[in-house]
């Protein structure tokens, strides 16, 4: 590669990321303004004001707290479901694979306004009303890629020889997967729930239509975005919701860091 191809390639990866992240840049630098309708640039001036507001707003903590319970709720099932799926799709052979492992992964490859109309048409169907229960399933659908492309990919790289061995030393199926399975899989699995966590704490498409009255953060924004004087204090929650977001991706990555693990990324 010629020096102006690498120099091109390099300019063209800058601006790429300049692209993404410079509204993120918007939202932390417009969390300090001190002008709390309009966006000046540059602002009048800075200020730590708006977050004492945003910690002393209580609507702002019910609906986090909300998002956390859905967040962990919805992982918890995935990380059970993805583990049992993945067991199953990688030890058995049968006709019809392919398509059950594009069933898994639909919910989280469609558009999510196809994934919650189906998901509102079923809970009708089936007789319920959107609550936390209906929010937690919803969530719950795509998550499960996560964690089953993460343990899955993890399970190709375990030799069958463990299993066996295993099983001629007289282990039987508990034993083999608690001593034998899971801690070869225990990093991919807890990427998988860190990345399923992150997914559903600031899922808001899927969450409009299974949720009733209850309100998540991610609800929470889109009801502040019409209040001009509320927007420091919304940048200022969005700076959280960043930080708890990013986090887990980051450790996600670190953990599969080094091979083929991380087997699809996210939403």
């Amino acid at each position: 590669m010629t020096a102006r191809a690498s120099l091109g390639l390099r300019l063209a990866s800058s601006a790429g990321l300049v692209f993404l992240h410079f509204p993120l840049f918007i939202i932390f630098l417009y969390a300090f303004t001190t002008e709390d309708r309009t966006y000046q640039f540059p602002p009048p001036g800075l200020t730590l004001k708006w977050f004492g507001i945003a910690a002393a707003r209580a609507d702002i903590w019910s609906a986090l707290f909300l998002s956390v319970q859905v967040a962990l709720a919805a992982t918890a099932i995935a990380m059970l479901l993805g583990v049992l799926v993945a067991a199953a799709m990688y030890r058995a052979k049968f006709w019809g694979r392919d398509a059950v492992t594009l069933v898994l992964i639909l919910p989280i490859a469609l558009p999510g306004i196809v994934t919650g109309i189906a998901l509102l048409t079923t809970i009708k169907r089936a007789g319920l009303e959107p609550s936390l229960l209906t929010i937690v399933l919803g969530h719950a659908t795509f998550c499960i890629v996560t964690v089953y492309n993460n343990v899955v990919a993890r399970f190709r790289r375990m030799s069958a020889s463990q299993l066996e061995a295993s099983a001629d030393l007289g282990a039987d199926g508990w034993q083999t997967f608690r001593f034998v399975v899971l801690p070869n899989i225990a990093t991919a699995l807890l990427a998988g729930a860190m990345l399923s966590f992150a997914l559903s704490f600031d899922e808001v498409i899927v969450t409009t239509f299974t949720a009733g009255k209850e309100q998540t953060l991610p609800i929470w924004f889109l009801s502040e975005l019409f209040r001009p004087r509320d927007r420091p204090i919304t940048n200022v929650v969005a700076i959280f919701v960043i930080a708890v977001t990013t986090i887990p991706i980051l450790l996600a990555q670190r953990l599969t860091a080094g091979g083929d693990d991380l087997h699809g990324g996210g939403k």
